[in-house]
């Protein structure tokens, strides 16, 4: 009898030390150490960059409802335009409206794109080079562009616009 319980003692005590170094392992590798102001993100970047290629997408397809699609509207959400007040939802959401509703054709640059991921929130800044066609006119729109993205339900959603013209020296 007390060699039965010694073997079971030692089985036991045995399985629950390997259990136990099985479970270190995987502690060391969940460890793994996230700065989210240096670390680049680049899957992050690639899923924000087709985000912006639907976004560009819409206009060229006259689609306001998409466009719409890829904000988060709410009590958050702000926007600015050139050097007027700042703008919610609905100011957005009419503009946008508006503007998309405007375009016979849409043609676009993103100059100097650069895409920063602070872990579920983005900065995007870009130079805009617009060249929209509306009333039969092709224009000319020069901007600097900043659209802060958060990821909310599996899809990034832009939050703040901050959109300012300037006009471009040849």
């Amino acid at each position: 009898m007390k060699i039965k319980m010694t073997i079971t003692l030692i089985v036991t005590l045995t399985l629950i030390n390997i259990g136990c170094q099985q479970a270190e392992e995987k502690k060391v590798d969940t460890d793994v150490v996230v700065d989210i102001v240096k670390d680049d993100f680049p899957e992050y970047q690639q899923e924000i960059k087709q985000v912006l290629d639907g976004i560009f997408q819409s206009f060229k397809d006259k689609d306001a409802d998409k466009l719409i699609s890829y904000h988060v509207y709410g009590p958050k959400f702000t926007e600015y335009r050139n050097d007027g007040p700042r703008f919610g939802s609905e100011g957005n959401e009419e503009y946008e409206r508006g503007f998309v509703g405007a375009i016979e054709d849409w043609d676009y640059n993103l100059n100097d794109l650069k895409i920063d991921v602070f872990g579920e929130v983005a900065v995007v800044t870009f130079e805009a080079d617009f060249r929209p066609t509306m009333e039969a006119e092709k224009v000319q729109i020069w901007a600097n562009v900043t659209l802060v993205f958060v990821k909310t339900n599996g899809a990034w959603k832009i939050t703040h616009e901050h959109f300012t013209q300037f006009e471009k020296k040849a």
